[in-house]
């Protein structure tokens, strides 16, 4: 069963959108993101916390890794892009 991504901060939801746009641009699965990466951008700290406590990624400071449930989340954005 996917996990909803309803209710989500903005902040939250970009790491999806961010995560969607490398996913239909380069045409590959995207199963991770950078959380920081050390030209100044990153992700935000109370997104990142968001996301784990509905267990969708695991993160490690450097690097978003999606949970099964988190790719299954995503692959709905890209559904729900693909489909608007």
């Amino acid at each position: 069963m996917t996990q909803s991504i309803s209710g989500l901060s903005e902040a939250a939801l970009a790491v999806f959108a961010f995560a969607a746009y490398h996913q239909l641009a380069s045409g590959q699965a995207v199963r991770s993101v950078v959380q920081r990466d050390g030209v100044g951008h990153k992700a935000s700290d109370a997104a990142v916390a968001e996301l784990r406590d509905r267990g969708l990624i695991e993160a490690d400071g450097e690097e978003i890794r999606f949970t099964q449930g988190g790719e299954e989340a995503l692959q709905a954005v890209i559904s729900s892009i693909r489909n608007a």
